[in-house]
């Protein structure tokens, strides 16, 4: 069957609109061109006239009347004169294009000298990457014409360069990682340090962009996130990183921050998290956010291998099954994890065989967050005691169908004493504070876009989840309320956000009673001696087994009592 033509007016109808288009768009351009004079006199005249008003409010009352002379004296010695008003309103014209004129300073074409040192020595140090002797026409030469290598450029207002655009030949490796990263560490270099870089590779038309980001804000404290349940924000990322923000208040503004979601599980393909860092990038604070956003739906187990008290303010708290940092505790908590791991698989298994839903205790979230539990396993060792993480095999490879998370926070220099269950089971990565680049490869286990920095802010880094892009990540301000260098605005926000203590049970408050008044004895056998007697008929119990006050205080405790020897 032949396809029938379209009909012209929709075959035709997108190329009439972009050529009705440019005709607008030519018109406006040569419409602006030739009233380009009126606009520039109108622009002058309102100048002036402004600039009289100015004056006349100016002057004082007592000279306005002879200022009003003068110009009326004026105007007549200009209107008898021969072609005076002529004169007269080509003066004015003239006056009012002076004054309508373009005053803004014109933006100087090409760099500056320092700029063009700048750009030349960028093109010379690239000449060794970006050369061999066999091309015939290079286009890295030393003392080569840098404008063919780098088309455009910019520069911020303190003369170093914030946007590049590099072009390359087609023969450089430009998919061998130890490649790009040679010529990312010279730019890096070359451009300013201090700064963290975006390098945009263009493989296939040959072009490297390069461009400074901007820095992450530091100032977002811990707050409510409106995330679904299930979802967790590590951090706050670029704009251009993730295709979504979330509101946020700072102080009495609002504004939107694109984060870093986690999403957690049975969906989830990246269940667990491992959180690296130095001492004091913020690895315990990304702990207390995510202690804090997981209470909001779920319990929370926490074990602490430094000791440092960092977590002593959700101690007691409801949701909070406990924080351990000792090794007993540590043990027994996480046996407990283990055990409550293996329950709701069977108590899920079973619901699902007799076709009915898992039972809600089996889908409450549990969260076990561990920081650094390499400290335990040295004292274990020691003291020939079970090292806590192989406790966590259980929670590590069934913890997704069993609504369990494990998140667990270590230090650079212990990562070899991570067990294997641990390093295979937890795909979700961050890595905080300073980190050189083979350290991030190996830990998130791809290079970033960017460079980093030596010196960060706290809670500043990376995150990767699973096989996806790696990220810049700043961490919530979630700091130990506790701690006396915390502002009182971050102690606040974290003080807010804390569920309410528990009571336990041996120290409820008991009932305020008053003690109760005996009951007299009847005259006729009351009901419990009724009960005894016909127990006692039955040959259920002994006689002596029953006594009369246990019977009259509880009745239904004769039911339940000791049944007699029949034997004998």
């Amino acid at each position: 069957m032949a396809r029938r033509p379209l009909p012209r007016i929709l075959s035709t109808g997108s190329a009439q609109i972009a050529r009705s288009r440019e005709l607008a768009r030519t018109a406006a351009d040569s419409a602006t061109d030739v009233l380009h004079p009126l606009i520039t006199i109108s622009r002058g005249m309102r100048r002036l006239a402004a600039a009289g008003r100015r004056r006349w409010a100016e002057t004082p009352k007592d000279r306005r009347g002879p200022l009003l002379f003068l110009l009326a004296s004026a105007v007549l010695v200009v209107a008898l004169m021969p072609y005076g008003p002529l004169l007269a309103v080509i003066t004015v014209m003239a006056a009012a294009a002076w004054h309508g004129r373009d005053r803004a300073p014109s933006a100087p074409e090409g760099p500056d000298a320092s700029q063009l040192q700048r750009l030349q020595a960028l093109y010379e140090a690239l000449v060794p990457l970006f050369s061999t002797a066999e091309d015939p026409a290079p286009l890295y030469t030393h003392g080569g014409e840098w404008e063919k290598a780098i088309p455009s450029y910019e520069f911020d207002d303190s003369g170093r360069v914030a946007q590049l655009s590099i072009r390359y030949p087609a023969y450089f490796p430009d998919g061998e990682p130890e490649a790009r990263a040679r010529v990312q560490h010279l730019l890096s270099t070359k451009a300013g340090r201090g700064r963290e870089y975006l390098f945009s590779w263009d493989e296939e038309g040959n072009e490297l962009d390069v461009s400074v980001l901007a820095p992450l804000p530091t100032d977002i404290a811990a707050q409510r996130f409106v995330t679904a349940p299930g979802e967790t924000v590590l951090g706050f990322t670029d704009p251009s990183g993730v295709p979504r923000t979330l509101p946020l208040t700072h102080g009495e503004e609002r504004r939107d921050v694109p984060p870093v979601v986690w999403r957690t599980g049975i969906r989830s393909t990246e269940p667990h998290l491992l959180v690296v860092g130095q001492p004091g990038s913020g690895t315990s604070t990304l702990l207390r956010s995510l202690a804090l956003q997981a209470l909001q739906y779920g319990d929370v187990l926490i074990v602490e291998g430094g000791s440092t008290g960092e977590y002593a303010c959700l101690t007691g708290r409801d949701g909070v099954l406990g924080v351990e940092v000792g090794l007993a505790g540590a043990l027994a908590a996480l046996e407990w994890a283990s055990g409550e791991t293996e329950r709701r698989l069977i108590a899920a298994n079973r619901a699902r065989q007799a076709g009915e839903a898992p039972p809600d205790d089996t889908r409450r979230p549990l969260w076990i967050l561990l920081d650094r539990p390499t400290t335990f396993t040295h004292i274990a060792s020691a003291d020939g005691h079970q090292d806590p993480q192989s406790l966590l095999q259980a929670p590590l490879r069934h913890g997704r169908a069993a609504f369990v998370t494990v998140v667990v926070a270590e230090q650079f220099d212990a990562l070899d004493a991570l067990s294997d269950p641990v390093r295979q089971h937890t795909r979700a990565r961050v890595v905080l504070g300073p980190a050189s680049a083979e350290q991030l490869e190996s830990v998130l286990g791809a290079p970033p876009h960017t460079t980093p920095v030596d010196h960060v802010p706290p809670g500043r880094g990376y995150a990767r989840l699973g096989t996806g892009p790696v990220h810049r990540l700043q961490v919530p301000a979630t700091p130990d309320p506790y701690d006396d260098a915390t502002s009182d605005a971050h102690r606040q926000a974290v003080l807010d956000l804390l569920p309410p203590k528990s009571t336990p049970a041996d120290e409820e408050p008991l009932p305020d009673t008053e003690p109760a008044t005996p009951e007299p004895v009847p005259s006729e056998p009351a009901e419990p001696d009724l009960i005894k007697a016909d127990l006692i008929k039955a040959d259920l119990i002994k006689p002596d087994l029953i006594k009369p006050e246990l019977i009259k205080a509880e009745p239904a405790l004769a039911a339940e009592a000791v049944p007699a020897d029949t034997s004998s």
